[in-house]
């Protein structure tokens, strides 16, 4: 008779299961925050969540307390879930460092990408050119994340890549803010990257890649600027006219 028994290491593989909904629920969230559908300072309300994804609240509490532990979201004892807000100290930090990273990446990847590997990015580059084109935020971002992450795994150096990995998901965040700011000059520079890289010569990939990261940088610190001179504007637009609007009770008009 036939044993039914399986010996150890017959199944090398466990079954598949469908992902946990804490996992499909952060995923989800994640998403809306990189694409600032959530933007900064949000209040993430819990059973609010739960009724729009169509789930209970514990995962919406679960994935909340991941996406906290990653730095995604702060939560404020009393008072809930917020969107994390980036001090500019912050986001200067991880734009320098991906700097390093990508500048060292495109140095590598002039020397070791095949040419299907230039194809890819030339049509990365393409479909970010279209979107801008459109007006596309969302194709301008998306392309430029794959066409930065090709440029690193084509440099064939797993520990960078790993790294920038960690990295690219909240510059593409940044991103998101600037895309529009730095237009066609940012695609222009990639492309100016890509003949480098497709010419083999590593240190114009290297320079033209560590000009480009810190254009990108300086569009966040000015369009921060920028956000915070008009929030400074507003707020004195309405002290003046609640000042004109106290005059004019105490004037009888």
């Amino acid at each position: 008779m036939t044993s039914s028994h399986l010996d150890k290491g017959v199944l090398a593989k466990p079954v598949q299961r469908p992902a946990p909904l804490r996992d499909s629920v952060y995923e989800t969230l994640l998403e809306l925050i990189t694409r600032r559908r959530l933007p900064p300072g949000r209040h993430l309300v819990e059973n609010e969540l739960a009724e729009q994804l169509g789930v209970s609240r514990q995962p919406v509490r679960e994935a909340l307390q991941r996406l906290s532990n990653e730095g995604w979201v702060d939560l404020r004892p009393g008072y809930g879930a917020f969107v994390h807000q980036p001090s500019e100290s912050e986001a200067d930090q991880l734009l320098a460092v991906r700097s390093l990273l990508e500048t060292e990446a495109a140095r590598l990847a002039a020397g070791a990408t095949p040419p299907e590997g230039i194809e890819r990015l030339w049509a990365l580059w393409r479909a970010g050119v279209e979107g801008l084109e459109r007006g596309d935020t969302d194709t301008m971002v998306d392309s430029n994340a794959a066409l930065h992450h090709c440029i690193v795994e084509s440099a064939g150096n797993k520990v960078l890549e790993g790294l920038a990995g960690q990295v690219a998901q909240r510059v593409r965040w940044y991103h998101g803010l600037v895309v529009q700011r730095r237009g066609r000059e940012s695609w222009e520079e990639h492309e100016a990257i890509i003949e480098a890289i497709e010419a083999g010569d590593q240190e114009r990939a290297a320079a033209l890649m560590r000009e480009h990261t810190e254009a990108t940088r300086v569009a966040y610190h000015e369009q921060v600027a920028e956000g915070a001179a008009e929030d400074d504007f507003g707020a004195g637009a309405a002290d003046e006219g609640e000042t004109a609007g106290t005059a004019g009770r105490a004037a009888g008009i």
